[in-house]
């Protein structure tokens, strides 16, 4: 049963991102060797100001369905870094070529090309370090583990997120229709995200029954955020997002407003967020971050 308790999100984002950010910066060790500028590199972009959404709706998934962040914690950060590869690779002159990500200079605008493509593949493969982490082997059973590394890999690679962004450099310029959107929409960023809120939920001891709500949730909101996006791109305030408004359109992408127009889009985006949490009405209060969490998409800046 639903519980109408409310949330004031703000101070919940600031908790678990800080959490989240202690436990990135115990993982990683100071640069130094032979291999410095690489680790520099990583923890240049991992440490640049991200949202740390992925990791957080892991927390928040866990949390739902009864379990705790310590239950969950290392595979919540190994989110973070190959979210974090992901856009060293996208910023890349061979994908998007963006001199700006959250304010700051590209990783390959500091580091150079090579070292930013190696600082990627370096975050990827040390991601599945953490998600064997002994910390979480010692709570956890490793038939879940099993479980969230299977998942996890789909969502990351051709199945999803790669998969999806081999689609947006081949459709760039193109007239397509709505369902390549769709498909390029849930698979490059809805797929992570989904993945991210099922894995907290699995990892947490969730049933049958709660696991396929809460996935049927992170569907609908990891379409919703890419759809939010797509808006912001074109009625964002750069200096906020950190990046420079109006690439889409410059680059050629296929987005939703380009589609079906900003309107239409905005009217997808606020069903797909009712949707989701029409998704968690068996849940009480202990969903209630998932919820504003979702009407938060909505209402984000940057």
């Amino acid at each position: 049963m639903r519980s109408e308790e409310s949330l004031d999100l703000r101070p919940y984002l600031r908790e678990k991102k800080a959490i989240v950010d202690r436990t990135l910066e115990a993982h990683f060790p100071v640069a130094e060797g032979p291999a410095s500028d690489l680790i520099d590199a990583m923890k240049y972009s991992l440490f640049a100001g991200g949202k740390r959404l992925r990791p957080i709706l892991c927390l928040a998934g866990a949390e739902a369905v009864g379990g705790t962040e310590t239950d969950v914690l290392p595979a919540a950060c190994a989110l973070e870094l190959i979210h974090t590869y992901s856009l060293i690779h996208d910023d890349l002159p061979l994908m998007d070529d963006d001199d700006l990500r959250r304010g700051k200079p590209t990783c390959h605008k500091i580091f150079g090309e090579a070292v930013a493509l190696l600082a990627g593949d370096g975050l990827l493969t040390e991601s599945f370090n953490l998600m064997t982490a002994p910390e979480l082997v010692e709570r956890v059973s490793p038939h879940l583990i099993f479980k969230v590394i299977a998942l996890i890999s789909k969502a990351a690679g051709y199945r999803g997120m790669v998969g999806g962004q081999v689609v947006d450099i081949q459709s760039e310029g193109k007239a397509v229709d709505l369902s390549v959107v769709e498909f390029m929409h849930t698979h490059k960023t809805g797929a992570l995200i989904s993945a991210s809120v099922a894995s907290g939920a699995i990892l947490a001891g969730g049933d049958k029954s709660e696991l396929e709500a809460i996935t049927s949730y992170g569907q609908k909101i990891g379409l919703a955020f890419q759809i939010s996006d797509d808006i912001l791109d074109i009625e964002g305030d750069s200096m906020t997002m950190g990046k420079e408004s109006g690439s889409d359109e410059q680059k050629g992408k296929i987005t939703y407003p380009a589609v079906i127009g900003l309107s239409k889009a905005k009217q997808v985006q606020s069903e797909l967020v009712e949707a989701s949490i029409e998704s968690l009405r068996a849940f009480d209060h202990r969903a209630e971050p998932l919820r504003q969490i979702a009407r938060y998409i909505i209402e984000r800046r940057k």
